[in-house]
């Protein structure tokens, strides 16, 4: 999406989270919404390219229809978490002004315009003659999507979602509830205007409900959860259904011995400052011990006139660094302008720390090294490892992708910003003349294994 709309998580919670115990069975009115989208789902993935392209323009034509009504509601939402007194990063990301929505209208019709996720064909091979195998890409059928305080999140999602063929169960937090109703109705007006069923895309509203998705296996194909590492752990315990998320986002730059010093300052400042809740802003510096002296000088008036509280290991402290960091700091998602400071001996102590506290989601060298940098670039085991750049790119939109229902940082596929790629799977088809195993067992017959054009 444009404008700035990230899809960092936050490391704080409007809500407590239940217990295990609490934990429902699906009501029958949720299976049976559930069921509905499953429904919608299998006649989404059958139409053309073209219909789902036409679909989420006139979800956007929609949406923009709808602005000033979803403006109010956010307005509403607002109003509502301010008397509730909800942290400031959560309020940041509940906000949703002209601007930002005009983005988000202009992110789905930019999703519009993708190529097709589906029907891609992955592997053509003639087994024997007459005996040809392919594997086409497919929808995943539905996704179940639970996130806080964004109430773009849910123009990103849907339109992500219809564009690859699935259903989606969409779940914001309660802070954002009226912000997310009137966005949900628009995106049902929009694909009613098309050939898409509208109950593709449900909106669950209650806290019972987002807990009862987590056993509607069976009926919902991938959890994404958005939002603090509390809400993303209690999901991955409580579900049998897969799940694809980060639960912290620990990212840190490395200043090196060779890093030109002046674009460091500028890489630092850029990502921790340019929005510090998202979970690709850094929380951690790294500064090798031969620059630390000249290039705190320069961090550290730079770094008090943006605000942000650095806290320092012991030689960043005798280096001007005003606030010891305790062993916890260097595990710490701050979601605000803070920021911890170590400074390493090597570049080998750098990539033990990120190894150590590190949560793989993005992390950044700055040198002018090329040595140190492969060295970096192949030693940080990382969903997104940068040389010399922020790492607030770390983005779906900024990726090309349009927009992303989520990071993941899992090692398996898929990894980092996930786009329409990451909502599609393949299936295998076979197609042949009356073919028989018991032919090839018995040695009557033979596998050719001829590759044939994609």
């Amino acid at each position: 999406m444009t404008g700035g709309l990230d899809d960092g998580e936050m490391a704080v919670s409007p809500t407590p989270l239940p217990p295990e115990a609490t934990v429902p069975e699906p009501t029958p009115e949720l299976l049976a919404r559930a069921a509905a989208v499953r429904r919608a789902a299998m006649g989404l993935a059958q139409i053309s390219d073209a219909e789902r392209r036409a679909a989420l323009l006139a979800m956007a034509d929609a949406l923009a229809a709808d602005a000033e009504t979803i403006l109010a509601a956010n307005r509403a939402d607002l109003d509502a978490a301010a008397a509730d007194g909800l942290a400031a990063p959560l309020v940041a990301r509940l906000k949703l002004d002209a601007a930002k929505l005009e983005g988000a209208i202009e992110g789905v019709r930019q999703v519009a315009a993708l190529h097709d996720p589906l029907g891609r064909r992955q592997l053509h091979t003639e087994l024997d003659d007459g005996l040809v195998l392919e594997r086409l890409s497919v929808p995943l059928g539905v996704v179940g999507v639970i996130f806080e305080a964004r109430p773009d999140a849910v123009m990103q999602i849907a339109s992500l979602a219809i564009r690859s063929g699935n259903g989606a169960l969409l779940k914001g937090g309660r802070e954002a509830s009226r912000s997310c109703t009137a966005i949900h109705a628009a995106l049902q007006r929009g694909l009613a205007a098309s050939v898409v069923d509208p109950l593709a895309l449900e909106l669950l509203t209650s806290r019972a409900e987002s807990l009862a998705l987590l056993k509607l296996d069976g009926l919902v194909d991938l959890i994404i959860p958005r939002g603090s590492n509390q809400l993303v752990r209690f999901i991955q315990d409580h579900t049998r259904i897969p799940v694809l998320g980060h639960a912290d986002g620990i990212c840190h730059l490395y200043v090196d011995a060779a890093a030109d010093l002046d674009q460091a300052l500028r890489l630092a400042l850029d990502s921790k400052t340019q929005y510090p809740a998202a979970c690709n802003a850094i929380e951690t510096l790294l500064v090798h011990r031969g620059v630390a002296a000249a290039f705190l000088d320069r961090a550290l008036p730079a770094f008090a006139a943006a605000g942000v509280e650095l806290r320092g290991d012991e030689t960043a402290c005798t280096l001007g660094v005003s606030i010891a960091a305790t062993d916890d700091d260097w595990a710490t998602e701050y979601s605000d302008l803070i920021l911890s400071v170590r400074v390493v001996d090597d570049l080998q102590q750098a990539l033990d720390h990120i190894r150590r506290h590190g949560s793989r989601h993005t992390d950044a060298i700055c040198t002018t090294d090329p040595l140190a940098a492969d060295r970096f670039l192949a030693g940080v085991d990382s969903a997104g490892v940068y040389l010399n750049c922020s790492t607030r790119f770390a983005d779906g939109f900024r990726y090309g992708f349009g927009a992303e229902v989520g990071i993941s940082t899992q090692t398996l596929p898929p990894r980092g910003p996930v786009g329409l790629e990451g909502l599609v799977t393949y299936r295998y088809r076979l197609r042949g003349q009356g073919h028989i195993a018991a032919d090839y067992a018995s040695g009557a017959r033979a596998f050719a294994h001829r590759s044939l054009p994609l």
